[in-house]
């Protein structure tokens, strides 16, 4: 495989994985009832910012918490100032802790969780059922 191949290989490697992680986090957003604002919610350019710098803190410590708690994230992902914004958008629409609590439920961290078929890496999205 020549240098240029391997690149090429590592990039698309890489842009999957974004996809399924953006994915991932539409599924939940979507599942929260935000299926007409999800596409606004991820959507974060240069010009994105934190909207309260109060509200740093707060979003920095539930992405971390995501990250260590929940399969949202592969194990090698680097957490990136994106989703920094977007679960500070998700404090100021009061739905962080919920989207952690879903996040949970649709993505454990425990591997080897009954109802994976053989090869299938997490669940499929799936609805969790009101209490």
């Amino acid at each position: 495989m020549t240098a240029w191949q391997k690149l090429n290989y590592d990039i698309c490697a890489l842009r999957q994985t974004r996809r399924e992680v953006r994915n991932r986090w539409k599924c939940v957003l979507e599942e929260l009832g935000f299926q007409r604002e999800v596409d606004s919610l991820l959507s974060v350019t240069k010009l994105s910012t934190i909207s309260d710098s109060k509200n740093t803190r707060k979003a920095r410590e539930m992405l971390l918490k995501l990250a260590e708690e929940t399969s949202i994230f592969p194990a090698s992902w680097e957490l990136s100032e994106r989703y920094l914004i977007v679960v500070d958008r998700l404090i100021t629409l009061d739905a962080a802790e919920e989207f952690f609590r879903m996040a949970s439920r649709t993505y454990p961290k425990k591997y080897g969780v009954p109802g994976l078929a053989d090869g299938q890496k997490e669940l499929p999205c799936l609805p969790v059922p009101s209490p």
